[in-house]
Formats: C-alpha cells, structure tokens, sequence
C-alpha cells in the first residue's frame, strides 16, 4: 500500500497538513453515494410506478430485498477496507455504482424484451430485475462509498476527530438536503432515465478519477500523522480519541456499547428510509401538497448542521453516550410527530426538528464512536457489520410504511412501532460506556 501512496504525488509534500484535503475528498465521496441513499431514490419512485409494471408494495418490497441484500455483505467489504485501503474501495464504489445505474435506465427495455417467453411474469420480471438494481446502488453507494470516505476521513484525524466529523456533516447535511430538489430538476429535464444517466457519467467517470488522484488511507504510508501534527505527550482535557488497544469484531460484539449505538443508528434508518422514500404519500394523507412534503428537507438540514456542528465539535470533549440519549430524545420527537399528522402544523415541526436532531447527530456517532471506543485496526469490519445492520433498517422501513398504509390506510401502526422502540433504546443508551475508559469517556 505504501508503493502507491505517493503516486501521483505525494502528500507529505503539501504545504499544509494534507488530512484536510482528505476530509474534502471524503466528504465529496460521502455526496456521490447520493444516487444511492434513500432520499436519491425517493424522488424516481413515483415516475418508477408510472413507467414501470408493479404497484408501490411491489417497488417497496423490491427495494427491501435489495437493500437487505447490500446489508448482508457490508460487513464483507469492510474487511476488504481494512485490506485493501480507501483508494482502491474507493474507485470500485464508484465504477460499479454508476453501472448500475445506467441498468437501472435499462430495465423497462430488458422487459420488454423478454415478452416473447410467455412463461416469464412482466410483473416479476420487473420486480426482479429492481431488487437487483436496488441492490446494486445500495450496497455500492449507500454502503461501500459512504463507509469508506468516512472511514478514510476518521484515519487522518485523531484529536482533532470530532471537528473534521462536524465540518463533514455540514456539507453532507445540505447535500443531502438539497439533493431531492436537485434530482427532481434533473428529472423535468432529462426524464428519470436521462436524469440516472447523467448521474451515472458523474459517479462512475468522473469522480472514480477523482478517487485515484485523492483518495489515501493511513497517514503513515504516505509520511504523514494523524492532525498534522506528532503527539507532544502533554496531558489534555479530551478524552481518548483512541483505545489502548485494538478490538476485533467480537469483541467488539460482546460489549453494550456497540449494540446500543448499532441499535439506535438502525431504527434511525428504518425510519428516516420509510419517511422518505413515501414522503409525498405520507403527507398526502394530512391533505399536504407534493411542494410541502419535499420543502421538509431544508429546514431539517438547517437544524441539523447546528446540531452537528456542537454536536460534532464536544464530541471530542465529553461521553458519547450522551450524544446518543440526545440523539434518541430527536427520535422520539420525529417518530410523535408522525403520530400527530392530524395536527398539520405540529406534526410539520415535529418531524422537521426531530430529524433535524437526528440527521445532524447520525454522523456524529458513526464517525467518532467506531474509532474511539474500538480502535482502527479493524475499523471496517466494526464500522462494516454496524452498517450492515443499519441498511438492513433502511431496508425494512420503506416496505413497513408501505404495509401500514395498505393495511390500516394511515402511516399510524408504523410510527407507533418506531416511539416504542424510541423508547426502550433510549433507555439502553443510558447503558452505553466506552467499554475502554467507562469511568471517563
């Protein structure tokens, strides 16, 4: 790995501390996994069950067994992270998630080819040929990319970690939160198929160059040290920012701490996935307007990136577990608001300073907590089989919102379930120690 650090150039050479351009690399990277996060998605959902033969159950189920599927191997790729390095992850994240998106633009024609064997279902074709699709930009967009530029981010900075964490969740935190607007513009432009190609261009060719110029993995292979700077041994007020020793995956298993934290991050996906992939429908029901549903995003991304910017910047200073009671008090207030969708003004706020709390704190905790409380050693098998079970939540909230609506008529049933388990998690965080230091961090 080494050999190839300093090719093209090399960053210790940089006239400043080169870990800064690591955080802009990796926070472009975390903004190119995009078309393959839930609320990139979302927005070609309606023009999917116009074009496309299957209803919204079978578009959400769909989706579900594709983003288990993306769930079941993450923990796979993050030991090939750990092997193999951000650069060459990097590249292969964004090579295959834009050919998958360009067969995504091809499904409707692949179809259509395949009347002619009359044994073969259009229906479950197309329900087939999705839950591949589905699976491929999941795993190697929502999954790989955005551990993997996460990841890269946290190696390089150590003290500082918590900083870099914030100022990255600013940027993907309007990112993000603008990003259902842009697509849709790309969408009345381009159509979704124009719109998934262009994205396609941009992802699998021009940012998969951009990875091979920027993209580096430990510090240390290319001459440099986490913050820029060697440790001076003076005591200082933070916590540690790292253990004394590295945990393997079962360890890391076996400690409270872990699955509180796992947890919380996956019901946080179930719902957030399941709000946003139907949020047209879900607001539908309370008599709100299309323009109303999307409008959500950028008040909650204001509120998020205050929250992750403090959040992420006394991070660095106080218990994480803390961070994670707060983080689940903002569940709690989304999840209650969905409740109240009777009361539209309310129930608005509710949700927008629910998930406001909770998209800004979501990269806090699993940005800073993997490293500090498990070391870096084995960061992407840790950090891997945590997302693991965080896209499968992801995976599992579009399909149970789907359920509730066809069931009950109402999104009722499911955000119910989703305050029960608010609460009890909430309590478990209580419970969540550093298992290193549990009398300090």
């Amino acid at each position: 790995m080494k050999k190839h650090c300093n090719k093209p150039f090399s960053p210790a050479k940089f006239p400043f501390f080169y870990g800064w351009i690591i955080l802009a690399a990796g926070t472009i990277g975390i903004l190119m996994s995009i078309p393959g996060q839930t609320m990139g998605v979302s927005v070609f959902t309606e023009n999917l069950l116009t074009d496309l033969e299957i209803n919204r159950n079978n578009l959400s189920l769909a989706y579900l067994v594709g983003t288990m599927g993306s769930g079941l191997l993450i923990t796979r790729a993050g030991k090939y992270y750990d092997r193999y390095g951000a650069r060459i992850m990097a590249f292969i994240s964004g090579a295959m998630l834009g050919l998958m998106l360009l067969y995504l633009t091809r499904i409707d024609r692949v179809v259509n080819s395949m009347q002619k064997w009359e044994w073969v279902s259009p229906v479950l074709a197309t329900f087939l040929l999705l839950a591949f699709g589905f699976w491929g930009i999941r795993f190697f967009g929502q999954g790989l990319l955005t551990m993997v530029s996460r990841n890269m981010v946290m190696k390089w900075f150590n003290k500082r970690r918590g900083l870099a964490n914030a100022v990255l969740g600013i940027f993907v935190a309007f990112g993000f939160s603008l990003a259902p607007q842009v697509l849709n513009q790309f969408i009345e432009k381009l159509e979704w198929r124009g719109a998934w190609v262009l994205l396609a261009v941009i992802v699998g060719v021009v940012f998969a160059i951009f990875v091979l110029l920027f993209y580096r993995d430990n510090p240390e292979d290319c001459g440099c040290v986490a913050d820029g700077k060697k440790n001076t041994g003076k005591k200082s007020k933070r916590p540690p920012s790292l253990p004394d020793r590295d945990y393997s995956l079962s360890e890391a298993k076996k400690t409270v701490a872990f699955w509180a934290f796992t947890l919380a991050l996956a019901l946080t996906a179930l719902y957030i996935s399941g709000l946003t992939f139907h949020v047209v429908s879900v607001f539908e029901t309370s008599g709100m307007s299309k323009a109303k549903a999307l409008g959500i995003f950028v008040p909650t991304s204001i509120i998020a990136v205050v929250v992750q910017f403090a959040c992420g910047y006394v991070s660095d200073f106080i218990r994480l577990k803390y961070l994670l009671v707060f983080f689940m008090v903002g569940m709690l207030i989304t999840t209650l608001g969905l409740t109240m969708l009777g009361d539209q003004s309310t129930a608005y706020w509710l949700i927008i300073s629910g998930n406001g709390i909770v998209w800004g704190l979501y990269t806090v905790l699993i940005g800073v907590t993997w490293p500090r409380f498990y070391g870096l050693k084995n960061l992407g098998a840790i950090s891997g089989f945590s997302m693991s079970l965080t896209v499968i939540g992801s995976a599992l909230g579009p399909y149970l919102f789907s359920v509730s609506s066809d069931v009950s008529g109402s999104y009722d049933p499911v955000a119910w379930l989703c305050v029960i388990i608010s609460v009890l998690l909430l309590l478990l965080a209580f419970k969540a120690e550093n298992p290193n230091e549990p009398a300090i961090v």
